[in-house]
């Protein structure tokens, strides 16, 4: 890999996020990483240890304001490769979410995402040119229920990723979609969610689910379900009626499914 290309990661100060910015590093890649919280000076520090240049952002990614902000930072650099790993989630049944948490789960992991990925891709565009890493999730295949608006915003992502892929069919831009199912990271406290049964169980290990999803970003691979349990799930997702689907997820997302 030629010296000093740059890749933005996004959600980048723990979890998958900051798993994918360490590989990033090791490859040689420099780096511009964001997140919501003052976390991502840390992990730019961790980041700086393995040589490279790190410049964080700290930056809202749910508001055009915060794409703004990690845009300017990046400049007029060309951009190698875009690993789009900012995402949210929240937990409990839809009509008792607060609305504007619902919103937020659809601006951070919808809207921001594509936002930021029209901004680079257009400038991987003109220069024919980039690698773009979509975190989407295995939760995409399945009705959510208690997960309602979560699920539905990573099988958009997920569906998403194809269709720009094949958009960019004839271009030398990749476009991959890591699709992991629940993993070791912030995300199930964050998302109010450690009453429940997917929240206390054992998960993914987020180095191993970053590394499968990097890699099959550097071979141009169009996506990738880390974990064999994963890999079956979506088999059988695939088969399954989307009511039946549903009503299993609900054993898994609904208040009160944690195990004593």
């Amino acid at each position: 890999m030629p010296a000093n290309q740059l890749a933005i990661v996004t959600g980048a100060s723990t979890g998958i996020g900051l798993e994918l910015a360490r590989c990033c590093a090791k490859t040689g890649f420099d780096l511009v990483i964001a997140a919501d919280e003052p976390a991502i000076q840390g992990a730019a520090e961790q980041l700086r240890q393995l040589g490279v240049k790190v410049e964080a952002v700290e930056a809202d990614l749910a508001t055009t304001e915060g794409v703004d902000k990690l845009c300017a930072a990046v400049g007029d650099r060309p951009i190698d490769a875009l690993l789009a790993n900012a995402g949210v989630g929240l937990g409990k049944a839809f009509l008792d979410q607060d609305f504007k948490r619902i919103r937020r789960v659809v601006d951070t992991n919808i809207t921001g995402t594509l936002d930021l990925i029209h901004r680079a891709g257009n400038e991987m565009r003109r220069r024919n040119s980039g690698r773009i890493l979509i975190t989407g999730s295995v939760a995409g295949f399945t009705p959510g229920s208690f997960q309602a608006v979560y699920n539905g915003s990573k099988a958009f992502l997920d569906s998403f990723s194809f269709a720009l892929r094949e958009e960019l069919r004839d271009s030398k831009i990749t476009v991959t979609c890591l699709m992991p199912g629940a993993t070791e990271t912030e995300f199930f406290h964050r998302a109010d969610m450690m009453d429940t049964k997917v929240g206390t169980e054992q998960k993914d290990d987020p180095a191993d689910v970053a590394r499968a999803g990097f890699d099959a970003m550097m071979n141009g691979e169009s996506d990738v379900v880390t974990g064999f349990k994963n890999k079956v799930q979506t088999t059988v997702a695939n088969v399954t009626p989307n009511e039946l689907l549903a009503r299993q997820h609900r054993k898994m997302a609904e208040p009160g499914t944690a195990k004593s």
